[in-house]
């Protein structure tokens, strides 16, 4: 798209709004792929988000908006759009209550260290999450046993069609598995989530079985001061190459690539059938199965690795691989296109498919690209 010149300048008589046309979506993405929009429109304050939005939305152009770019998968070259970056990155803590807002545009793992070092406790599950505040309630993200829905309460959005700035309660998101009802639809932009904490110190109760391992939890749902937990945590994520370090290929990803697969019972049990006649029984008995709303809940990452993909695939030279450390990461090893990508997603979906009959769906994002494209 060629940046149109008019709009340019009046999006940058915005306050709080500054533009450029240099930008790449490499620049703005954990994957660090991507290409180059008409313009990129970085807005300090809700209301320029709002003025910005709004001024690109009635001259008829495409927009993405951006936070911590950790779950994008965009197309390489020219695209035709308008990126509106969100740096809007207030958060305010309120200990005495347990009540926490971030704006949109802010680091969300700052938020939940933030919220730990005010004593407060319910999201330190999510700790070392890559990306912002206002993407969290957009996919419902969750790690650990738990999920940002756990917590929220209200969300400020600016509605796009209705062009109205307003907040929201958490349940008229329909929160989901990876899931909310502003997910795809572009229907409104995050400008601000709000938070509801415990104010005792103490985690959420533990549910998943390597952290609370890693923990000595001795009985179900036990609770553990939250810095405690948020230490294990980032401690877990680092091994598997999911904090981000810009040193460190194995971090360039856009986190878990595919989400668990729900499936009914007869596929679940069909899949432990292939796994029993291919590993033995011990392998199948161990297969990662969890109840789950509509069926049994798989491992993606398990499914994965056992349909022939291991950590690394497919070799040391290619641009991009699976995490050395982590099944469920696409890495960029630095040199990579979004074509690299897409053909090993597309491999690694076909070949579950294939061998085990269950379909794979990418988490992030596509910009301009599809796995069938």
């Amino acid at each position: 798209m060629t940046p149109d010149n008019e709009l340019i300048r009046r999006l940058g008589e915005i306050d709080a709004v500054r533009v450029d046309t240099e930008t790449r979506l490499a620049d703005l993405t954990t994957l660090r792929l991507g290409g180059r929009p008409a313009a990129t429109v970085r807005c300090a304050s809700p209301e320029a988000v709002c003025a910005a939005v709004g001024l690109l939305d009635a001259a008829g152009v495409g927009v993405l908006v951006v936070g911590g770019g950790s779950n994008l998968v965009v197309a390489d070259g020219g695209l035709d759009l308008y990126v509106v970056v969100l740096e809007c990155d207030e958060v305010s803590v309120d200990a005495a209550s347990g009540l926490v807002r971030a704006q949109a545009g802010a680091v969300w793992d700052e938020v939940v260290a933030t919220s730990v070092a005010a004593g407060l406790g319910g999201i330190e599950c999510l700790s070392g999450i890559p990306g912002s505040a206002g993407a969290t309630p957009v996919q419902n993200v969750g790690a650990y046993g738990a999920e940002v829905g756990d917590r929220l309460t209200r969300v400020r959005l600016w509605d796009r069609a209705r062009r109205v700035d307003e907040w929201v309660p958490a349940a008229s998101l329909e929160l989901a598995y990876r899931w909310s009802n502003l997910k795809y639809s572009g229907r409104a932009v995050v400008l601000e989530i709000e938070l509801q904490l415990a104010c005792d110190g103490l985690s959420a109760p533990l549910r998943f079985g390597a952290l609370a391992r890693a923990l000595g939890a001795e009985h179900a749902d036990e609770r553990f001061p939250a810095a405690q937990v948020r230490e294990e945590v980032l401690k877990l994520r680092r091994g598997k190459g999911m904090v981000l370090d810009a040193a460190d290929h194995d971090t360039w990803s856009a986190g878990s690539f595919f989400t668990n697969p729900v499936v009914d019972a007869e596929t679940a049990g069909a899949v432990c059938d292939i796994v029993r006649a291919t590993y033995g029984d011990a392998e199948a008995d161990g297969m990662p199965r969890y109840a789950a709303p509509g069926g049994v809940k798989l491992s993606a990452a398990w499914l994965i690795e056992r349909a022939g993909f291991p950590r690394g695939y497919p070799d040391a030279e290619a641009p991009v691989r699976v995490s050395t450390r982590h099944t469920l990461a696409l890495t960029n090893r630095g040199g990579a296109r979004t074509a690299d990508l897409v053909g090993l997603a597309r491999e690694i979906r076909d070949g579950v498919r294939d061998y085990f009959g269950v379909t794979l769906v990418p988490e992030p994002v596509w910009v301009g690209v599809e796995l069938d494209g």
